[in-house]
């Protein structure tokens, strides 16, 4: 379908009742059948740059020669080692003009990835019994049709994809609607739920077993769409689109490593500036700003920036606390980027050298985060990262009292499936992207956290892909 004739469409199903509405849809809908090395140590900081590391000699240069990445991150010797040995498609010089991404963002490009899902789906929808699907969390249905969080429900049947979506969605900022033209689109009024509508074109398209998403409804808009499917049998879909994005297509990995080096950018740039006497909110503050002037659509999560004995933890709210000579400071952060974010964690000290016990700490989780991210591979059970990591810093006496999983899968939400946790027993599979960030936090003292977002390959390829590569050397600030 046209996009003036989508916009045709959404302008004269105005006005119309529920039975007038998918009519108009019966007259114009389109099918949619197609088918590692050394330990790290300590970097005194160098004047006047207050540069913390040289250029790595690893560091990759671009088909037009330029450096990837700017010489204040870059990557430590067997960090630099991780992210090039593979041989994976190489990160743009930059994600802020766009360049190198614009072939895909092309709609006609993209379209044929969102089939080919939505294909996926319909086999899975076929072998439980179900003629059509409701796709109501937000994740899934950006997943199917490229449609950002809106409040849109995605009707899927056998022979049609109808998107159902406020009509006051925006267009973005080429003034194109950002959604595909062989997906139909339905606009209704913003006070209406978008579920609702496509369960009503549901019951006109004559469906007579649809799978909801159960974990994503509330239990009115359960009875709501149940109301409305009178003597259709509704039954659950479960996360049958959850468990298809675990294993990210091409598209989806060049998206992901544009926000890695959006993140990493943010980062580096703070590295330079003077941090002594700055509160943990300022800095979060300023790494969220510089992650969207670099091109990212948000931070993927709250940025987490914690000083001195906040240091080390993984979820720390930022305060007013200031920082100081001396201190750990960790920071974790990650940018999202056309959908898709990624999380890093660095720990760094601040003053001209750090004590003993913080150079001991530091290369004890460094060593226990290679091991977890060195264990990565397709076929090997989740639970094994966790344990490679978990072993070494039981070793040294550290241990939790509540064990938290040493990472987890990452994509379009910051946090799917899989989980890498001690008791979890399922298996890995290719170009799956996860996250490997062991800590320690010592109450009163601080603590060190160090974390990485990688793509799972096999060893022919080259081993897991480092999308991550700021430095995880023990810098002094």
């Amino acid at each position: 379908m046209h996009g003036d004739r989508v916009q045709q469409l959404c302008f004269t199903a105005e006005g119309l009742d529920a039975d007038g509405i998918v009519h108009l849809l019966d007259s114009c809908l389109l099918g949619d059948s197609e088918p590692a090395a050394g330990e790290p140590d300590w970097k005194a900081p160098r004047t006047p740059s207050r540069t913390c590391s040289p250029p790595s000699p690893d560091s990759r240069p671009t088909p037009e020669g330029r450096q990837v990445r700017p010489a204040h991150v870059s990557a430590a010797p067997e960090t630099a080692r991780s992210a090039t040995r593979s041989g994976h498609a190489v990160r743009p010089s930059g994600p802020l003009d766009g360049r190198w991404a614009s072939g895909l963002r092309r709609l006609g490009f993209m379209s044929d990835a969102y089939a080919v899902r939505r294909e996926r789906l319909r086999e899975h929808c076929s072998a439980s019994g179900a003629d059509a699907a409701l796709i109501t969390r937000p994740a899934n249905v950006r997943y199917l049709t490229g449609c950002p969080p809106c409040g849109a429900t995605v009707l899927l049947t056998r022979e049609r994809v109808l998107l159902v979506l406020p009509d006051d969605l925006p267009l973005d900022d080429v003034g194109e609607h950002p959604i595909g033209e062989d997906i139909a689109q339905l606009a209704v009024p913003g006070e209406t739920d978008t579920a609702f509508a496509a369960a009503e074109a549901a019951g006109r398209f004559r469906v007579r077993d649809l799978a909801v998403e159960e974990h994503d409804l509330t239990v009115s808009r359960h009875r709501g769409v149940a109301e409305l499917m009178a003597g259709v049998q509704v039954k659950d879909l479960g996360r049958a689109v959850e468990r298809l994005r675990v294993v990210k297509d091409e598209h989806e990995i060049a998206d992901l490593r544009i926000a890695a080096e959006i993140a990493d950018q943010a980062l580096g740039e703070l590295l330079e500036s003077i941090l002594v006497g700055r509160t943990e909110r300022h800095l979060a503050m300023e790494l969220e700003r510089r992650m969207i002037d670099h091109g990212a659509d948000r931070a993927a999560f709250p940025v987490s920036v914690g000083t001195g004995t906040h240091s080390g933890q993984g979820a720390h709210q930022p305060t007013d606390r200031r920082v100081e000579e001396g201190d750990f400071l960790t920071v974790v952060l990650g940018a999202r980027y056309r959908g898709y974010g990624v999380s890093t964690a660095r720990t760094f000290v601040i003053g001209a050298a750090p004590a003993p016990w913080q150079v001991d700490l530091h290369r004890l989780v460094f060593r226990a985060q290679r091991a977890g991210r060195e264990a990565l591979g397709p076929g090997v059970p989740q639970h094994v990262p966790d344990q490679a990591a978990r072993e070494i810093l039981q070793a040294a006496g550290y241990t939790e009292r509540s064990p938290h999983p040493v990472g987890h899968g990452i994509g379009l939400e910051i946090r799917e499936a899989p989980r890498l946790g001690p008791a979890d027993m399922g298996k890995l599979d290719n170009r799956v992207p996860v996250t490997v960030g062991p800590g320690v936090h010592i109450p009163g003292k601080g603590g060190v956290r160090i974390e990485d977002t990688l793509v799972v390959r096999p060893l022919e390829e080259g081993g897991p892909e480092l999308l991550t590569i700021t430095t995880k050397e023990l810098l002094a600030l």
